[in-house]
């Protein structure tokens, strides 16, 4: 064998273990077996999705909220009625969830959110355009159409009545219009997304996101040190990705390495400031999710979140291998059960997906395979923004 033979090889063999990394392939059996796992339940809810009719905040109103009929509301959770005074201000009882709540315009949220996924899902697999055909309308009445949009901004969310008109940790409502925004993407090179809707769309998630940025509520919960900054940079990445944002997106991966993952893990891979709430285990895995879909969301060949690690050593592996135990056996987990819905959880956790298609880790997949895909509880799909894996992958 020449001299120019071996250097061939050798730069084969360079180039091989370079396109090893997780961010580049990952396991593509994997994503292949997940396909085939859930080609059955989206095409049933991509059926569903077309006989839908687009329904957004504007259906619904509450006499409660101190926005107009185009403005996002909701009530804080887990604020209820004075017994001591009922016609006073409403008084905290932590991961209580007040059920007299307005919940209408999340629900109609989180119906769009399943809708687009789901007729995203459907593309993506047959490439029909006329799942498309069908997400253009929902898009345009919810971003684009004067009579139905709505707003984007959440300053009238998690009011608590007597107390505020709207509060910063109600952005974290807004998780469930990631599946949205990156439906777009997976359909945007369709003939049915036409150029100026796809503008408009681009125009609102891109006004959203510099209200995210600029507004008091929007860098208050930006600064909150729990799962809301999580899902705040979740958002904020997913957003700006649509809007081909890069600054947004760098900044976004600046924040997971030196901000999220050092302040929140610990050394062992928890999440200390979770575990000390009233629901540990729901609220440890919300905000592995969230981690890991920003890895998802932001890795790429030139940085790979996958493979980033701490100076002493957090990474998003360890916050999954140390997670992994409990979700492959709730029994063990060592903290006192939640105090709502401890019996709904885990189901199939994106994490779990990710995380297996990046380490190509057979355990992790065959967990998640083998958990709930199809969850009913409110609760349960209100802290599950993916819900539509395949449209990340």
């Amino acid at each position: 064998m020449n001299k120019l033979s071996c250097t061939i090889i050798a730069l084969a063999l360079c180039v091989t273990a370079v396109a090893k990394t997780p961010t580049q392939t990952g396991d593509a059996d994997i994503r292949r077996d997940a396909e085939i796992l859930l080609k059955k339940q989206i095409m049933a809810e991509a059926d569903w999705a077309m006989q839908q009719k687009p329904v957004t905040i504007t259906a619904a109103s509450s006499a409660r909220s101190a926005g107009g009929l185009h403005d996002f509301f909701s009530e804080a959770d887990y604020f209820w009625p004075d017994p001591k005074n009922p016609a006073g201000p409403y008084i905290n009882r932590d991961g209580l969830t007040n059920p007299d709540n307005f919940v209408e315009h999340r629900k109609a949220m989180i119906r769009f959110s399943k809708i687009i996924g789901a007729l995203a899902s459907a593309y993506q697999i047959t490439h029909d355009d006329k799942y498309v055909k069908q997400a253009v309308a929902h898009l345009r009445a919810w971003f684009i159409n004067r009579e139905t949009l709505m707003n984007p901004n959440l300053e009238s969310s998690q009011a608590v009545k007597g107390l505020f008109t709207g509060r910063n940790y109600g952005i974290i409502d807004t998780i469930h219009l990631m599946e949205v925004a990156q439906g777009v993407i997976v359909m945007e090179k369709s003939r049915w997304m036409d150029a100026k809707t796809t503008e408009g769309i681009k125009n609102w998630f891109s006004d959203y996101t510099t209200w995210l940025n600029t507004s008091e509520k929007g860098l208050q919960e930006k600064n909150v040190k729990n799962n809301h900054t999580t899902c705040w940079t979740m958002q904020v990445a997913s957003f700006a990705k649509l809007c081909g944002n890069k600054a947004l997106l760098d900044s976004c991966t600046n924040r997971f390495k030196h901000i999220l993952l050092p302040n929140q893990m610990g050394l062992d891979g928890s999440f200390p400031l979770e575990l000390s709430r009233t629901k540990p285990y729901g609220y440890s895995i919300f905000n592995l999710d969230a981690m890991v879909t920003l890895c998802q969301i932001l890795s790429n060949p030139s940085q790979d979140l996958w493979a980033y690690q701490t100076a002493d050593g957090k990474s998003i592996k360890k916050g999954i291998s140390y997670l992994f135990p409990y979700i492959a056996n709730k029994s063990s987990w060592p903290l006192k059960a939640d105090v709502m819905y401890w019996d709904n959880w885990p189901v199939a956790q994106p994490f779990l997906l990710f995380g297996a298609v990046a380490y190509e880790n057979k355990d992790w997949y065959s967990l998640w395979v083998n958990l709930d895909h199809d969850p009913k509880v409110e609760e349960v799909i209100r802290n599950l923004p993916i819900r539509h894996p395949l449209i990340w992958m």
